[in-house]
């Protein structure tokens, strides 16, 4: 029987989810929770079993799919933190003053890991997790058997990261491969969201710009950070033809991420031109085609299946080898460019935008094409370009103290969100002490501990699903116990809610709310052997509401407002604009004989990313923020097109001087592309509140740019105009810069420009999201 489309797209779904990355480190967890913890149990005994699963469950948050390099280190600290912390709440259970004490001042040394970024959040809450749920553990007589259960805990903690290690090794290299399908699932989605793009103006309404644009910039920023997630994956030690394979795969997404941005140049001129509709109606089903011929891949690699050949039938097809900016190599954002329009004044300069479009539209169908040719073994990976990201571009794993000693400053947000931490740890634990059942006074905590992020829009996010959460799982945990099943079946349970809580922590927090629950009361349970199985539902509800109000209400103190961060932000990114732009129009590539020129350009690329991404996640956050404390974020939108419109000219000039130099002048493009970033770095780094003057006076215009046909052999021209543009989305950029900096830093406003900014302001990182 045939399956209606919409029945195919849900079973499609679900098995994208089930068979993803963070599904496999789920089950993986859950595994070694249940070969830990069932080994213990035929050993010494359930009791053993129990808090010996305990000391599992603290070390798996940090176990994330990662390099094989390190992860030991990655996971040890954890243990080496949750067991002496484990420990001294055992010791101190039965004097509550004590014990506050020390729930308050390692909290609010733990909460400081957050200043390692994404390594050290999973480190916090693991240290957390030894207190809060050494709590659960029942002590009758502290001084005897907390020795004892420390060593059981101990025993678990130790022996997973051990295990992890080892799964680690084992399953890398279908980490590799559901990291790599995973990405290409973003790319897909950020090339439907800019095929949207390719609406004409009349129809354009019922889409709406700004939500577009927003819709733009978050998958942009998410993909940009879950590519280094990628990298640090994919290109560690391509020694073999299988991971050459796919580091290739990745590198050739990167440059198709490029051709996507690149492909919003001139599209607004052309928008308006009701001749180009038919066009770039075309187009924008070419897009949509492409992308599902990419899911295909995707879909194709998770089931290990040979993909299907590249379906080349598209109306860019005709353009694929069009020289209009020579295959871009960088990314750029939905922008207004309004000196297109000066270009476009004429029905035969619209066509001949028009032409470019189509070309380039054409790039990203190259890139998909060799995409698959690499995903079916018939085409060869540039190995020379994987062996430079792969030393370049991963992630180093050592610790250094040195996030921790640059912390010491009242407005870093990891201080202040350690300190908003220790007070709600201290009112949730005097409010627990003081309620009139008082059995579960680690659940107020633990409710704490989930939901009080580092930012208000993270915790309302928390506070909700927590709340769902509970309720659903407090419903699931007592049908179980309910049952009355032998222990063995309850640790079976305890898997199983492992899995899927640690699996969905990052991608649905609702899901894994649940399923902490159930763990939670099922481990208490264990940990409270001969106890009664009477299950107070009512208190577990009534602990939640009152941790979450607490964490709410603590979201307040000492806040962390975006509008803090901003001014640093936006110094970073101008600071990056600038290096890429030196970088990009430097005249040393023109001679270059070796990589190191491709590898500046890379880095400088990368960072300017990364600068954007941070950027618009912290203006996304800001969104739930009250008005009153909210940065500028109209200027912060607008300086967010022009940073992404200023990226995309850059990298076409870039793209044609490396690929397309023999069709160049190079006597008469030497002097503007010096002159040209002299100009860009003096406008995005100039120190005073005017507008500079660079010598820039031969890329400017008094007329319509005459563009030749692109298939002539000069290019010469169409670089010179995009350096032209670039001037202007520069200088755009900056007037949206001197917008944002003077509603948020005081110092703007007293004459300290841009770079005074950028030399008073040092990046602490927030707290990272959820």
């Amino acid at each position: 029987m045939l399956m209606s489309p919409s029945c195919e797209r849900r079973i499609q779904a679900v098995l994208r989810v089930t068979l993803s990355h963070y599904v496999t480190i789920g089950l993986s967890a859950a595994f070694g929770l249940l070969l830990i913890s069932g080994a213990v149990h035929l050993l010494l005994g359930p009791l053993a079993a129990a808090t010996a699963a305990v000391g599992v469950i603290v070390v798996i948050p940090p176990d994330q799919p990662a390099p094989r390099r390190g992860k030991f280190w990655q996971l040890l600290p954890a243990a080496l933190i949750g067991t002496p912390l484990f420990f001294a709440v055992q010791w101190l259970h039965a004097d509550p003053v004590w014990l506050t004490a020390l729930l308050v001042s390692a909290t609010f040394v733990a909460f400081l890991g957050a200043a390692w970024g994404k390594r050290g959040l999973p480190i916090s809450i693991s240290a957390m997790l030894a207190m809060i749920l050494s709590m659960a553990v029942p002590v009758n007589a502290p001084h005897q058997t907390a020795w004892s259960t420390s060593l059981y805990f101990a025993l678990g903690a130790i022996a997973y990261p051990i295990y992890a290690t080892l799964a680690n090794a084992v399953l890398n290299g279908r980490y590799r491969v559901l990291m790599l399908a995973d990405t290409l699932w973003s790319v897909t989605a950020l090339m439907r969201t800019h095929a949207c793009q390719f609406t004409p103006s009349a129809a354009a309404g019922a889409l709406g710009s700004t939500p577009l644009i927003g819709h733009l910039l978050g998958h942009q920023a998410a993909l940009a950070d879950q590519l280094q997630s990628a990298r640090d994956l994919l290109l560690e030690s391509p020694g073999n033809p299988r991971r050459q394979q796919l580091a290739g795969m990745l590198m050739q997404i990167l440059d198709m991420r490029d051709h996507l941005v690149a492909c919003e140049l001139d599209l607004d001129a052309l928008r308006e031109r009701a001749g180009q509709w038919p066009l770039l109606n075309t187009l924008r089903n070419e897009l949509q085609a492409l992308a599902g011929q990419i899911d295909a891949l995707a879909d194709a690699l998770v089931l290990g299946r040979q993909p299907v050949p590249f379906d080349g039938n598209g109306p860019a097809s005709a353009s694929r080898g069009s020289p209009l900016d020579a295959r871009p190599t960088t990314l750029t954002s939905v922008t207004f460019v309004a000196a297109t329009v000066t270009a476009a004044a004429t029905a035969e300069a619209a066509d001949r935008l028009a032409h470019g479009l189509t070309g380039r539209v054409g790039h990203i169908q190259n890139e998909v094409r060799r995409l698959i040719l690499l995903a079916r073994g018939q085409a060869q990976p540039d190995l020379a370009v994987v062996r430079v990201n792969w030393q370049m571009f991963i992630s180093p794993t050592a610790w250094s103290w040195q996030p921790l000693i640059g912390l010491w400053r009242w407005n870093a947000p990891p201080l202040r969100h350690a300190i908003r931490a220790s007070l709600a740890i201290a009112t949730g634990q005097a409010i627990s002490l003081s309620l009139p059942w008082g059995t579960h006074d680690y659940w107020i905590l633990l409710t704490i501990v989930v939901v009080l992020r580092g930012s208000l829009a993270q915790t309302l996010e928390r506070r909700n699903s927590r709340v769902a959460g509970t309720l659903l799982g407090c419903v699931l945990a007592g049908a179980v116990l309910a049952s009355h099943v032998p222990a063995l079946v309850l640790l079976m349970f305890i898997t199983l809610a492992q899995g899927v809580a640690h699996a969905f922590a990052i991608r649905r927090y609702l899901v894994t709310a649940v399923a902490a629950t159930v763990l939670a009361l099922l481990q208490a349970h264990l940990l409270n052997a001969g106890a009664s199985l009477t299950f107070e539902a009512a208190e577990r509800v009534a602990d939640t509401l009152i941790g979450v109000s607490i964490a709410w209400a603590f979201s307040y103190v000492l806040p962390s407002w975006e509008r803090t961060q901003i001014a640093a932000l936006v110094a970073r990114a101008l600071a990056a604009q600038a290096r890429h732009a030196r970088v990009a129009l430097g005249l040393g590539q023109l001679q270059a004989v070796d990589n190191d020129a491709e590898l500046g350009w890379r880095l400088a690329r990368r960072e300017v990313y990364d600068s954007l991404s941070a950027l618009v996640q912290a203006t996304q956050r800001a969104l739930y923020e009250p008005r009153a404390v909210r940065p500028p974020l109209e200027p912060l939108g607008l300086l967010l097109a022009h940073s992404y419109q200023l990226l995309a000219q850059l990298t076409a000039v870039k793209s044609m001087l490396v690929l397309r130099r023999g069709r160049l002048n190079a006597q008469q493009i030497r002097a503007p592309l010096q002159h040209a970033a002299q100009a860009i770095e003096a406008i995005l780094s100039d120190d005073t509140v005017h507008e500079p003057t660079p010598p820039v006076d031969m890329l400017q215009s008094s007329g319509p740019v005459e563009l030749p046909d692109p298939l002539e052999h000069d290019l010469s021209p169409w670089l010179l105009r995009r350096l032209h543009l670039a001037l202007d989305s520069a200088q755009g950029l900056r007037s949206d810069a001197l917008r944002v900096l003077q509603e948020v830093d005081p110092t703007t406003r007293a004459g300290g420009g841009l770079a005074g900014i950028a030399k008073r302001r040092e990046i602490v990182p927030g707290p990272p999201g959820p």
